[in-house]
Formats: structure tokens, C-alpha cells, sequence
């Protein structure tokens, strides 16, 4: 009998962690080559898109939790990087490649997502694109 093996990015359980009773949640298989496992043979996730940076300065990394709240219109949002620098967020199916995307999702609006989404300690995105850009100063 051969052996299954199965990889979830830390950002799928950290989705599946959080999520509800009736969210959806899709994963796809496919054959590996060689009788290798697919971690060993697949190439690493590079980070693309507009978080790349981030991602590659270690400002932010797979599975981090992003998070709003709108107090005014009782809003909030809550989202999880990707390995390949894009956002899944809770209710969505299919990840958003920036944060204006992800957050016009939650909020049916057109809106900046680097100021809305902000990690654990309060940090905007925005804020964390400010600190790589002093240090890419210095």
C-alpha cells in the first residue's frame, strides 16, 4: 500500500483553527513525482505580490493573523498570510493578492487595505512598510 503524505501550509490550519461550523474550506491533491515525498521535491514558496517585501524582511511571515475593526459601523475583519504573500480571509474560499483586495472583500467597499489590516501588536500594514523603508534608508 503506498504511503499518502500531506503538507497544509501554516496558514490553512491557521485558518482551519479559526474558522466556523459552515466555512468552506478547499484542498487540492496532486501526484508528486518520483515516489519522493512533495516537500522534499517541490521547490520552496517564494512570496509575491504586494507583501513580498514584508515577507522577505521578515516583517511579516506565513500565517500571521491580520485584523481590523471599524468601531463606527461595528465591522471587523480578520485574515492570514499566505506562504506565497497573499491573504485568506474568514468567509472566503479563494485568497485575495493585496490588502486594498482582501479588505474591499469584508467590507464591500473600495478601500486601503495597508491602513485598515494591522498585526497583533497594532502595526498597520502601512506602519510595516514605514519600518522597512527607514531601514532600507539607513
Amino acid at each position: 500500500m503506498p504511503t499518502l503524505s500531506i503538507d497544509f501550509d501554516p496558514a490553512v490550519i491557521a485558518h482551519l483553527m479559526n474558522a466556523s461550523g459552515d466555512a468552506t474550506v478547499h484542498v487540492t491533491l496532486t501526484l508528486g513525482t518520483g515516489g519522493t515525498s512533495s516537500s522534499a521535491s517541490s521547490a520552496p514558496v517564494v512570496p509575491r505580490g504586494p507583501l513580498a517585501d514584508l515577507m522577505e524582511a521578515g516583517l511579516l511571515t506565513a500565517g500571521t493573523v491580520l485584523t481590523f475593526y471599524q468601531r463606527r459601523l461595528k465591522r471587523s475583519g480578520r485574515a492570514v498570510v499566505t506562504a506565497d504573500g497573499r491573504l485568506v480571509v474568514d468567509g472566503h474560499a479563494t485568497p485575495f493578492p493585496s490588502p486594498s483586495k482582501a479588505a474591499q472583500a469584508v467590507t464591500g467597499n473600495v478601500i486601503n487595505g495597508w491602513t485598515l489590516w494591522h498585526v497583533e501588536n497594532g502595526t498597520t500594514l502601512d506602519g510595516l512598510r514605514r519600518e522597512l523603508e527607514s531601514h532600507n534608508d539607513d
